[in-house]
């Protein structure tokens, strides 16, 4: 039987690291979940509800800190849940894919690392570029069961369409929305949530607000570039190994 007190802790780190960058801690979440054995049943709807919080607390935040771009979010947001719904219907090789997404994310985490002019201008995106990206993303995110924010955040920084702070107050909502849709087509595992439920929410809950406001009012940009490439390698690492 799991011993669920004991995940407190880490899920309060991830939460904390994750919200830091405006991405909610579902790959973190089902890392230290098949760590510590837990029921595959239990693992997906307990992931998706604390990315839920978390997300939203990261919208919320960010928000509030004047970072929010809506001309980048509204079109990402609509043509992402349906190909979220789409991926999730659709049979392919789960290993093959997996394996192929965990070494793209090594090349982002190695493109956000690299140096950058300080004073590079923000673009605009082309609608086109953007409708694109937003339903393959949602594809992407539909097939391997995650928020989609490893994918939007490093998108937005390295095309030159956000600077950090705005790129995570973009990608909280979307994978809040995002969730909320995979959650609801998995309505039916819900009962899978554990009895410690109330005590997981209140850790990510305490951990996400840490981490958000640090994110969104304390943090520049050379600690959120470190900061998100971890991030991406605990998602490629968990991908590489699902």
């Amino acid at each position: 039987m799991t011993d669920w007190l004991a995940l407190l802790i880490p899920f309060a780190l991830i939460a904390a690291l994750y919200a830091a960058v405006g991405h909610g801690g579902a790959s973190g979440y089902l890392a230290v979940m098949a760590l510590a054995g837990v029921a595959p049943a239990s693992m997906k709807p307990t992931a998706l509800a604390l990315n839920l919080i978390v997300s939203l607390l990261g919208t919320v935040l960010f928000f509030r800190a004047g970072h929010f771009a809506w001309r980048l979010f509204w079109p990402f947001a609509a043509v992402s849940v349906p190909g979220a719904v789409l991926g999730g219907w659709l049979d392919v090789s789960p290993q093959v894919f997996r394996g192929l997404v965990a070494v793209a994310l090594g090349f982002a985490v190695v493109r956000l690392l690299w140096p950058v002019a300080a004073s590079a201008e923000m673009r605009r995106p082309p609608v086109i570029a953007v409708l694109t990206a937003g339903a393959t993303i949602g594809l992407v995110s539909g097939l391997i069961g995650v928020g989609g924010g490893i994918f939007l955040t490093p998108l937005l920084l390295v095309c030159g369409w956000a600077d950090l702070k705005t790129a995570a107050a973009v990608s909280a909502p979307f994978i809040f929305v995002n969730s909320a849709a995979g959650l609801a087509g998995h309505a039916g595992s819900l009962h899978q949530l554990p009895a410690a439920w109330p005590w997981l929410a209140l850790a990510v809950v305490t951990g996400g607000l840490i981490g958000a406001r640090w994110g969104s009012r304390v943090a520049v940009a050379a600690h959120l570039r470190p900061a998100l490439a971890l991030v991406l390698v605990i998602a490629a690492v968990k991908l590489a190994l699902a």
